[in-house]
């Protein structure tokens, strides 16, 4: 094994495949940390509509979680890759197709990892607030979403993770995440051990560190 390969190519390997900084607009995490926010923002949107009262919202909000849900994350990237275009006659980047098809894709996981949180806050709760005067929406944005979001923190980061390493199926349209970038090295070099041991590792130890965080925040909240 030689793994003077990594050190060579270090630079666009790590620094630009992964962080982003480059002369090329790819990066895992450019990538990764949008999809996540945006993904999140998203997810309330469709958690709140699955707990809905009016009966329309709440059976749209279930299509698109169930739809989603059942089809694999490297079809919604074709969607947008090949479809989107030819129907709009637009070209999209391919920075702009892999970012919103995971925020469309993962929002329906994240709904309803919101949805199980929301109903994970007692019931009498709500009714204590209702008693109280306040509106719905106040009880929900002061009362349960708070609670909520520390009972959703572990199935929230594991998804978060996930997303991380599905970051790499963006690679199949071109776009320059540490896989892609890895897979350019390699065609070069032809070291594929080493520079995929490489990427295997970069992945375990950012989501090591998204678990450890999640458990220090998890234990920090409970003492709140």
């Amino acid at each position: 094994m030689d793994f003077q390969v990594i050190v060579d190519n270090f630079g666009f390997l790590f620094v630009q495949g992964f962080l982003g900084f480059g002369e090329f607009g790819g990066g895992t995490l450019r990538l990764a940390i949008p999809a996540i926010v945006l993904g999140f923002a998203l997810g309330i949107v469709i958690g709140l509509g699955r707990l809905a009262n009016n009966r329309s919202i709440r059976f749209l909000a279930t299509i698109y979680v169930e739809f989603f849900r059942g089809v694999p994350l490297v079809m919604v990237i074709f969607w947008f890759w090949f479809i989107i275009p030819n129907l709009l006659k637009i070209s999209l980047p391919e920075y702009g197709v892999a970012l919103t098809a995971f925020v469309i894709f993962e929002a329906a996981y994240l709904g309803e990892i919101i949805r199980a949180g929301i109903q994970s806050v007692p019931q009498g709760q709500l009714e204590a607030a209702a008693a109280t005067g306040l509106s719905r929406g106040r009880t929900m944005r002061h009362i349960v979403l708070p609670q909520a979001l520390r009972n959703m923190i572990p199935a929230l980061v594991t998804q978060f993770i996930v997303l991380l390493k599905d970051t790499s199926l963006a690679s199949i349209i071109g776009y320059i995440d540490l896989t892609k970038a890895a897979q350019i090295v390699n065609n070069r070099e032809i070291r594929p051990f080493e520079l995929y041991l490489f990427i295997a590792v970069v992945y375990w130890c950012f989501s090591y560190a998204m678990s450890r965080y999640a458990r220090r925040l998890e234990r920090r909240l409970s003492l709140a």
